[in-house]
């Protein structure tokens, strides 16, 4: 009887590959096209590069043309995993099919699902079962299984995280905020092109916070550039018009316009006149009726687009001039430079202040050298819960910095400040939204490691995004998280003004989170330098968090082959504050005239990882898919 079932479910596979594949060969044998074709009406996926290697091996005359057994035995090297086979097969009675009971029973043990039951599972076998025959019997066949466990359902990335779930009523400067910086450029500082092409890509990816550098250009029309370089110039209201098509495509959280202005009065009331025009209803042109006195929250702000801008004067001023006829009037705007008093007399540190601020401040400040700006009301009065604030220091900022004011730090000063302090930096950003932006010299549009100053609450952490690396992947994959909304919350203790964290001592409350990675299998890593069959290749895990989480790990090399290496180790990680962590997983290869070459990488947050086996898909330098090429792992914790 058990040979006769064996039989006959053998029979049932061998009719369904027939019944998939016979047309195509009604004319003898086919191409490597024509093959590629057909394995992917299958489903299986296969880069064309491997394929053609595959389909050289198998082509047993060497014509350019394969039988149907030639192409079954291709399928079976390609579909038919060792490492999906042992799993099946562990879950298999007959190691034939898998049953409701079997199926429930791994995605229990092996993928820590809860809530399983038989609908859940017949669901499964409905969707990825490819042979009719076997789907009515409720059950699911090897060929089923190998397409679930390639599909999305089985990805590293926690699918609770692919929504908006965090708490979207807290004040904006409770969370991190996507943003980039020098958004125009598509290339270097000095001789690059500006294009709208920067905006659109930042956009898609769930940038928040664009910035535009605007400047005086002919026949009164503000221009987009990076000033006294020779980038390229687009025009200002082309800019605008490009963000507010694409501006909410991605996420329907706020977006803030991160002007740095270097327009004359004149062409500022042209830029106003342009954002009113563009956004409409959009721009945030007035504070919320919730929040007179403190930031909105993302929530509230919803498809609002707001200005971040020089000011003159309050926003009750600004409300006082509602309906008035001055916005077309123009207002001095002073800039003292003064020595801060908390800091040694060769510290001095600029100052932008109103008249009532300067009133508020000259019992503690000696007044030097003055310089003054002319700034438009009409654009002024478009700076809500945005208004630029030029940072003096921390004493200043707890002294008169008012709620809506914006600071914006160069890395190399932010830098030294979280070295020298770093509560007082921690305790600004809990209050006011900071903006770090990289050091001038940066004129390759090079990136700093944006984590050092997400470990200190830095909202605005601005990346030039045109520029592929370590430091973009951690962008990345630090706004995968939530959604993808581009708003991410702050842990707790970053938010908390009774907190005394500090990225560089443990957190005494925080347990460790420990997390066990078995890194099992590669399919279809593709070499640029190599073939497949001839390349070396090896696995890097980092994890990017505090400066004691900071560690890497690696694999063997697994030498002459890409296509299906196999490694079967295992990584213990141990990570004190897992709320700031991202783990990056790298496959290269080595070369013995390079080094080593990049293959892929996938970066995520530490705890948007789902556990039991799971396929990590692998990106590019440049963020695009490389798909099918993943690595095959097994993750285990305790939370």
């Amino acid at each position: 009887m058990a040979f006769c079932e064996n039989f006959l479910n053998i029979f049932v596979l061998h009719t369904w590959f027939l019944s998939m594949v016979t047309d195509e060969f009604k004319g003898g044998k086919i191409t490597v096209e024509t093959a590629h074709k057909l394995l992917e009406k299958l489903h299986i996926h296969c880069s064309l590069s491997h394929f053609k290697l595959i389909f050289k091996d198998n082509d047993r005359q060497k014509l350019g043309r394969i039988t149907i057994e030639e192409f079954r035995s291709i399928y079976r090297t390609i579909a038919h995993r060792e490492e999906l086979l042992e799993i099946f097969n562990a879950y298999s009675e007959d190691r034939k099919f898998i049953r409701n009971h079997n199926m429930i029973n791994f995605l229990t043990k092996e993928q820590y699902i809860l809530d399983v039951n038989d609908s859940v599972v017949y669901e499964i076998f409905e969707k990825y079962e490819p042979i009719e025959e076997v789907k009515k019997e409720k059950k699911m066949s090897l060929e089923g299984f190998i397409r679930y466990m390639a599909s999305s359902e089985c990805l590293i990335f926690n699918t609770n995280c692919h929504k908006v779930y965090q708490d979207m009523s807290h004040p904006i400067s409770d969370y991190f905020i996507s943003s980039s910086h020098n958004t125009y450029l598509i290339s270097d500082q000095i001789i690059g092109p500006s294009d709208l092409w920067g905006y659109v890509s930042a956009l898609v990816k769930g940038c928040r916070c664009l910035e535009i550098d605007c400047w005086d250009g002919s026949q009164n029309e503000p221009i987009v550039y990076h000033g006294y370089t020779l980038t390229s110039k687009i025009l200002f209201k082309t800019v605008i018009q490009s963000i507010q098509k694409y501006a909410f495509i991605s996420s329907e959280y706020p977006v803030v316009l991160s002007l740095e202005n270097h327009c004359s009065p004149p062409q500022q009331e042209v830029m106003a006149d342009n954002l009113q025009s563009t956004f409409g209803e959009a721009l945030l042109c007035d504070v919320l009726e919730d929040f007179p006195d403190r930031l909105p929250s993302p929530e509230a702000l919803k498809f609002k687009i707001l200005v971040k801008n020089k000011k003159v004067g309050t926003l009750q001023e600004t409300q006082d001039r509602k309906g008035s006829d001055k916005h077309g009037q123009v207002q001095e705007y002073g800039e003292e430079e003064y020595p801060d008093p908390q800091t040694s007399s060769s510290e001095t540190v600029t100052a932008k202040k109103s008249s009532d601020d300067m009133k508020k401040s000259s019992s503690i400040l000696s007044i030097f050298k003055k310089k003054r700006v002319k700034v438009s009301l009409a654009l002024s009065d478009l700076v809500i819960y945005t208004k630029a604030e030029k940072f003096r220091s921390f004493q200043y900022s707890r002294q008169f910095q008012k709620f809506n004011e914006a600071n914006s730090i160069e890395e190399t000063e932010a830098r030294k400040l979280s070295k020298l302090k770093v509560q007082e930096f921690i305790y600004h950003t809990q209050m006011f939204i900071t903006r770090i932006y990289p050091d001038s010299t940066r004129t390759n549009s090079s990136n700093f490691n944006p984590q050092e100053f997400w470990n200190i609450g830095c909202q605005m952490v601005a990346l030039n995004f045109q520029t592929p690396g370590m430091p973009m992947d951690l962008q990345t994959g630090k706004f995968l998280d939530n959604g993808g909304a581009g708003y991410v919350l702050k842990p707790k203790f970053l938010r908390d003004k009774t907190s005394n964290f500090d990225p560089n001592i443990p957190l005494a409350d925080n347990s460790p989170f420990t997390v066990t990675i078995r890194v099992i299998s590669g399919v279809q890593l593709l070499p640029n330098l190599a073939p497949s069959s001839t390349a070396n290749v090896f696995v890097i895990i980092e994890v990017f968090g505090v400066p004691n989480d900071g560690i890497k790990q690696q694999t063997r090399v697994i030498k002459k082959n890409a296509f299906n290496p196999k490694w079967n180790e295992t990584f213990t990680f141990v990570i004190g504050v897992p709320e700031l962590a991202l783990i990056r997983f790298v496959a290269q290869s080595q070369n013995l005239i390079v080094g080593t070459e990049f293959l892929g990488q996938y970066t995520l947050p530490v705890l948007c990882m789902s556990r039991g086996y799971r396929r990590v898909p692998l990106y590019s330098k440049e963020g695009s898919s490389l798909e099918p090429a993943s690595l095959f792992i097994y993750v285990w914790y305790i939370r």
